[in-house]
């Protein structure tokens, strides 16, 4: 039998591929910390986000690959993540400390954006990665009902300490104005905001930065594809014609920004009666999935109609809080997973939106 050695454990690891971006994980350079002890081996897979979709899978493959070598008794396995930002240093429109900034979009109003904004955070920072929550949705700022925050941001050194809620770091218009105030601004103001609360929080260091914008295709959303290099968009739309079309003006919007969009996210997807079990498709069936599939995005994500999601929302206690191991919560999970992963792919192609200058 040959000789365990370093090559031939990196040469049968070599065979473990990343279906998502196409290379083996050697070359990718996830294997960290090999060590051979006589029949013991060790090693980390460091993963580009710990939000990664196949993560067990690479570690039962590495375990089964190492201990067919031969001669091997134990293997002991440690993932770890390193989300990676920007290829080739800072660009301009980043923010300090941020690597991926992800505006959450949507058409129309009354589509859950906020609800699927909020549940992605959280699906996101429970499996370990930082994250904030940006509410940039001025005239209906729902994420601190949803977040179940409370209270006011404090100020320290002349700088805005976002709220912290379920492992995230929040802030919201809805901090700053009492809750039956209508906000009445023009485009300036909305602009001079989105630079309050960019530049003069204090994130520190965050991997994603989810942002809830306003449901349309206005100022906010101008502004904040201009000012920034974003990582890409999530649309949310309902199965529906109606709301797809719409939900394609905000795509047709990101496109001539030069904004990508990760993927679409169809909510309300169907509905399970709690009592009988039947399923019924009350916005017809599978229309993100085909508006998808026609303009070459990934779905990333089918979430149910459900009576708990609400109300979890009413309470504080997003979904993904409330029964993260529930159909529910796991649902929000793989759209985390779905999304970190189409992140991944474009940070390590360089593909990351860069700032574009145009002029309306």
């Amino acid at each position: 039998m040959p000789e365990l050695s370093e090559e031939r454990v990196l040469a049968a690891l070599s065979q473990i591929q990343d279906p998502d971006l196409g290379r083996d994980i050697v070359s990718l350079g996830f294997v960290k910390d090999l060590r051979i002890e006589g029949d013991r081996v060790s090693f980390a897979i460091e993963l580009t986000t710990p939000a990664c979709p196949v993560k067990d899978m690479f570690k039962r493959q590495a375990e089964d690959a190492v201990r067919a070598l031969g001669g091997v008794k134990e293997v002991e396995v440690t993932l770890t993540a390193q989300v990676r930002g920007a290829q080739g240093g800072p660009q301009q429109g980043q923010v300090p400390g941020i690597k991926h900034i992800v505006p959450v979009a949507s058409g129309k109003g009354g589509v859950g954006k906020s609800t699927v904004s909020a549940n992605l955070a959280i699906a996101l920072a429970a499996q370990g990665a930082s994250v904030g929550l940006m509410d940039a949705d001025i005239y209906g700022p729902s994420i601190p009902t949803i977040m179940g925050i409370n209270r006011s941001p404090e100020i320290e050194g002349g700088r805005i300490q976002p709220v912290t809620a379920h492992g995230v770091k929040v802030i919201s218009m809805g901090f700053f104005v009492e809750e039956k105030q209508a906000v009445v601004w023009r485009g300036p103001m909305l602009a001079k905001m989105l630079d309050e609360f960019l530049g003069n929080v204090a994130w520190g260091e965050l991997d994603y930065l989810i942002v809830d914008l306003p449901p349309g295709t206005g100022d906010v959303q101008l502004s904040l594809c201009q000012k920034l290099a974003l990582t890409g968009a999530v649309v949310v739309s309902t199965p529906q014609d109606v709301a797809l079309k719409v939900a394609q003006k905000a795509i047709s919007l990101f496109e001539t920004l030069k904004t990508p969009v990760l993927g679409l996210v169809e909510n309300m997807s169907h509905y399970v009666c709690r009592h009988c079990g039947e399923r019924e498709e009350i916005f017809g069936n599978g229309g993100t999935r085909r508006a998808a599939a026609s303009l070459n995005l990934p779905l990333l994500g089918e979430l149910p109609l459900a009576t708990s999601i609400r109300v979890h929302s009413d309470e504080g206690r997003p979904t993904a809080v409330a029964e993260p191991d529930g159909p529910l919560g796991l649902a929000f999970k793989s759209l985390a997973e779905q999304m970190a992963a189409q992140i991944s792919i474009r940070s390590l192609s360089g593909e990351i939106g860069r700032k574009v200058k145009l002029s309306f």
